[in-house]
């Protein structure tokens, strides 16, 4: 559990990483998006839409970067609560790209009872 624990504690690094360089490119990303936007009927409503998309992909990127490391501690120490927050941290990284899923199948494989995937339903 030391390895994984240490996997992602780097995943939630990775995950801090990303969303402040959304953070520090908002104005470039704006200005690429909006110059997509050229012959649509109502560019301001999609502007307004990808604002919202952008302040949402960093807030996920902070949240899911905080739960990472605190599972990553958590699975290092191996407290009472590690399982279910490696859990969680599984299901945030499901939702982020190659290296989330790759982590997040493998914690999850990892951290569900063996009586969990033996029942049929």
């Amino acid at each position: 559990m030391r390895t994984l624990g240490i996997l992602w504690i780097l995943y939630g690094v990775l995950r801090w990483v990303s969303a402040l360089g959304a953070y520090l490119y908002y104005g470039t990303l704006t200005v690429m998006f909006g110059a997509l936007l050229n012959r649509v009927p109502n560019p301001f409503a999609l502007m307004d839409l990808f604002h919202i998309f952008l302040v949402c992909a960093i807030v996920l990127g902070i949240v899911a970067g905080l739960v990472s490391i605190v599972a990553g501690l958590a699975l290092m120490s191996g407290g009472g609560s590690a399982r279910g927050l490696g859990m969680l941290a599984a299901f945030f990284g499901l939702i982020n790209g190659p290296l989330g899923i790759a982590l997040g199948a493998y914690t999850l494989v990892v951290l569900v009872p063996v009586s969990a995937r033996n029942q049929v339903t």
